[in-house]
């Protein structure tokens, strides 16, 4: 069946930008950063407070929203790069196919990170599929991997944008494209001069939000599912010229001025072509803000970019994945309301599921809840029972349930020990330069009887800076029953 806008099947634009911290958007709580657009959104909308990635990783959770499945599932917990092929089995139901069996035209643009291909390592001289056009959506244009690592190119469907097979990719060579810090792996691949030369790093957030422009101008004749997946704020951090210099976060908060300023051209377009009433429009963010070189100058000068949540991308602590979620639905959602309701980016799939009236079979999206009434209405008790979510390695996972928080080993579960300066900076030093504190460490270490797993109250101590995990063996007890549980639930795809 095809819809049409009179058949009031509204547009759909989820904006999943990239490790945007909670404490990165002023209506979270920034003062050295200004985002009058997102939190235009949040005044036009509604603010969940309680909202997570489901991985405190970026591919793990990009997979999340796209599946409705735990990336746990498949013990994946890492960031894919250029030699990675792709990484969603195509048999499975995504996003994109309920929105596409509901009639709409589904496109993503920006960075998709999930890989290419059947094969290992990717072949970059032959057309990129499976990719995202066999997962369900009619269109793709953005960056293949991630903008701070190769190739630095675009890819428009199954194709990269100026290729040319007489200047084929060749790995181990170096490409021609321009230096920026925390931008790597240079000579991993090169050639392609013609397609490396259309890469212009101060461009992409420019070159994407003309993209989703073009998009919504150019299907707003029956309804769309747009996913938008901008590259701002990872790094390397590299705003067009216009936005340098224009916060007091640094090139942090510059990038995240340019995001801004791309949420608000979008919002614009809608307005433009008379498709603000008839639009659910979303902004959350992939994961935690990290704590990289950007962030730790953002931090000097005085930016908390997870806001006073503990720890960092990567991490199972607070500040790894509760991240802003913010949604518009003009005549739905009561403007100006926050939400309380625990939710996470998992959700998104059986809520699209409910909003268009399409029935998830058994086995389909077996993680996700419909969250609806949580954008729409006012639920008085919890819509989901617990949420599990994964930091960078297996054997530390976080469940919430209720009030409460249980981290399944030490310390955040990020990166290993590391110095001030490092991009891939975390963990307890990380806390201990931040002027965080938590129970479990001592000088940037880990004390010597600490509990070897973590317990939380969060409606008391939100910070999570005392484990108590001595103190409530019956709460210990009951939260790794249930994490067993769940475990053992999901090892097979049901």
């Amino acid at each position: 069946m095809v819809f049409s806008q009179d058949m009031n099947q509204p547009n759909v634009i989820i904006i999943s930008a990239d490790d945007v911290g909670y404490g990165d958007v002023g209506c979270y709580g920034a003062k050295n950063i200004q985002t009058p657009n997102i939190d235009r959104l949040a005044y036009e909308g509604r603010k969940f407070t309680d909202f997570h990635s489901v991985s405190a990783v970026c591919s793990p959770s990009r997979y999340a929203l796209i599946t409705g499945e735990y990336p746990f599932r498949n013990q994946f917990t890492r960031p894919l790069f250029l030699r990675d092929s792709l990484v969603i089995d195509t048999s499975l139901t995504t996003i994109a196919d309920v929105m596409k069996k509901a009639g709409y035209s589904t496109a993503i643009i920006g960075k998709w990170h999930l890989g290419f291909g059947k094969e290992y390592p990717v072949d970059w001289n032959k057309k990129l599929k499976p990719g995202p056009l066999e997962v369900g959506f009619d269109y793709y244009f953005g960056i293949p991997v991630l903008n701070s690592h190769p190739p630095f190119v675009y890819v428009e469907n199954h194709d990269v944008v100026g290729y040319d097979s007489n200047d084929p990719f060749e790995y181990s060579k170096t490409a021609e494209t321009r230096w920026f810090p925390e931008k790597w792996k240079y000579h991993d691949i090169g050639g392609a001069r013609e397609a490396h030369q259309l890469y212009d790093d101060r461009m992409v957030g420019t070159t994407l939000k003309n993209k989703v422009l073009d998009y919504i101008a150019g299907n707003k004749a029956k309804p769309f599912f747009l996913y938008f997946a901008p590259t701002n704020i990872h790094h390397p951090f590299t705003p067009a010229p216009r936005f340098i210099g224009t916060s007091k976060a640094g090139r942090y908060g510059d990038y995240m001025h340019e995001l801004d300023w791309i949420v608000g051209e979008i919002m614009q377009e809608l307005e433009n072509n008379g498709l603000t009433e008839k639009t659910i429009l979303v902004f959350t963010s992939d994961n935690g803000g990290m704590l990289n070189l950007g962030g730790q100058e953002a931090y000097k000068d005085g930016h908390k970019i997870n806001g006073d949540l503990l720890g960092f991308k990567f991490e199972s602590w607070e500040g790894g994945h509760r991240v802003p979620f913010i949604v518009r639905w003009p005549q739905k959602i009561t403007p100006g309301t926050i939400s309380t309701q625990l939710m996470g980016n998992v959700d998104l799939l059986a809520t699209m599921a409910a909003l268009v009236n399409y029935k998830l079979k058994q086995g389909q999206a077996p993680d996700s809840f419909n969250m609806l009434q949580a954008i729409v209405g006012e639920p008085k008790t919890a819509i989901r029972g617990h949420l599990l979510i994964n930091s960078s390695k297996l054997e530390n996972v976080s469940l919430r349930k209720g009030d409460w928080t249980y981290i399944s080993g030490q310390g955040g579960g990020g990166f290993g020990p590391r110095e001030e300066g490092k991009s891939a900076f975390g963990g307890p030093k990380a806390l201990q330069f931040v002027g965080q504190e938590n129970s479990d460490i001592e000088n940037g270490k880990i004390i010597e009887d600490a509990p070897p797993a973590q317990l939380y109250n969060l409606s008391e101590d939100l910070p999570q800076s005392k484990n108590l995990y001595k103190e409530q063996p019956e709460v210990v007890k009951e939260m790794e029953n249930a994490l067993r549980l769940i475990k053992n639930s999901i090892q097979t795809r049901e």
